[in-house]
């Protein structure tokens, strides 16, 4: 006869599923650690990246040139004295800003991998040269300025580099005519926070006839490049033996090629699409940059009137070791369900704490994943990570079980977890589709098993 109080601690099946569903949700807060440690991780390695790229260069903007002409205005003023109002004039300096009419730019890219313990950064340096033609407007009076009274020996031409410690090599060469130009740091436009670099030069020439500036200069960077364009026809060509380029901005390239010999890029812009006119009339402290961001902080999206190209690094560990964790539950509830299957039909009672501790390993797998990640690489350790853990819960698996049958079962559907996450994982644009197919799958396959199990033990009592 059986012992009525060990029948009295007999759960039934339906007892048994909801207090494993109950462990699973518990390990749902050393999954949720797991997943801060991975965000920690990444915030550690962006600071550590900005670390080695900090003295190269930051993620550079190149804005211009621009011609700067100072000429003379009349500003008048009312103001009120003894009690009659007095209308005064005076001459007062304000600026002509014309952009090229025409601006072609070429740039290449020569990426480098630079590397300080466990991180790793990707810099470049860029050779950029090029030629703008400048002319003044035939309708210039409609601007309120007049010929006369432009102070053409104090033009300049100025370009935007947004961290121009950047520059290196060879000092920038500027020449107009054939005649290099001396030059000068600052003044650069609002679009590069006023960092650059200008030459001042005598645009009598500019009166008759248009001027074309030719420039080159060497610079460094790192992540991205961007060219915010303001011509009547900008024509940018990059190019680069860095395969693995992302074209970002509002304006992508008209033509493009990438392969493993890495990309090329032409830009072709004019400046109805920037909505923006070739001349401008301001006062000269305009020309400030209201907010100064620190050098090398870049923006978070290239902006709707910029063209840019990133210099992506084609795995990106945290963001798949984040991936991942998400399928946690996924690991922990197939496993739990090929214990429970064995508890509730094969008889094999399962306990609390060995629920709890095969969920542990579960979870370790990704701390392991994470940490072997860093240094060997995603790949070799998703296979060195998930070979320990199957290992390890199979053999713990025996001897829960009482069988090293059934733990081949356990170890083989782990093995077939872990390839279908990797799989997962290198089809992102699948990933739902496949998760979802195979979760339908596993719930048909459970059903079936259990569809004459009694999930509350009460069938057989009269």
């Amino acid at each position: 006869m059986d012992d009525p109080a060990t029948a009295r601690r007999e759960r039934s099946p339906g007892a048994k599923f909801l207090f494993a569903g109950l462990i699973g949700l518990l390990l749902a807060i050393p999954l949720f650690s797991v997943y801060l440690l991975v965000y920690d991780r990444q915030s550690q390695s962006e600071t550590a990246r900005a670390s080695i790229a900090e003295g190269w260069g930051g993620p550079q903007i190149m804005a211009g040139p621009f011609l700067v002409t100072p000429y003379l205005d009349q500003a008048t003023e009312t103001v009120t004295e003894a009690g009659r109002q007095i209308t005064r004039s005076s001459d007062v300096w304000r600026e002509l800003v014309l952009a090229p009419d025409v601006a072609e730019i070429d740039t290449r890219l020569k990426p480098e991998r630079r590397q300080r313990s466990i991180y790793e950064a990707v810099v470049y340096e860029a050779a950029v040269q090029g030629r703008a033609r400048f002319a003044l407007p035939a309708d210039l009076a409609r601007y309120g300025v007049s010929l006369d009274r432009l102070a053409f020996d104090r033009a300049e031409l100025r370009f935007g580099l947004s961290d121009a410690r950047g520059l290196f090599g060879a000092p920038p060469r500027v020449a107009i005519g054939g005649r290099a130009l001396p030059l000068q740091p600052g003044k650069g436009p609002s679009e590069t926070d006023g960092s650059g670099f200008y030459a001042p030069f005598e645009a009598n020439a500019l009166r008759d006839a248009p001027v074309v500036a030719e420039f080159n200069y060497a610079m460094r960077g790192n992540g991205w490049l961007t060219l915010s364009p303001l011509a009547g026809d900008t024509r940018w060509t990059v190019a680069s033996p860095w395969p693995h380029p992302s074209f970002q901005g509002g304006f992508l390239p008209a033509t493009r090629r990438v392969d493993g010999q890495g990309f090329s890029a032409t830009y072709r812009l004019g400046n109805l699409a920037l909505g923006k006119s070739l001349v401008a009339v301001r006062d000269p402290a305009q020309a400030a940059p209201a907010e100064i961001r620190p050098r090398g902080m870049p923006a978070a999206d290239a902006g709707d009137y910029e063209a840019r190209v990133t210099l992506v690094q084609p795995v990106d560990l945290y963001s798949q070791v984040n991936r991942a964790v998400k399928y946690g539950f996924l690991f922990i509830g197939f496993t739990f369900l090929t214990f429970l299957m064995f508890d509730v039909i094969g008889g094999v009672p399962v306990a609390a704490v060995e629920y709890l501790l095969v969920g542990v390993g579960l979870v370790l797998f990704f701390v392991l994943l994470l940490a072997f990640a860093e240094v060997i690489g995603f790949t070799a350790a998703y296979l060195l990570a998930s070979a320990a853990i199957i290992g390890q819960i199979a053999a713990y698996s025996a001897a829960v079980l009482k069988s090293w049958r059934r733990a081949a079962w356990v170890g083989g559907l782990l093995a077939a977890l872990y390839g279908v996450l990797y799989i997962l994982l290198s089809l992102e644009a699948y990933s739902l589709l496949i998760g979802s197919v195979m979760l339908f799958l596993a719930l048909g396959a459970v059903m079936y098993v259990t569809r004459r199990v009694d999930w509350t033990g009460k069938r057989g009592v009269a």
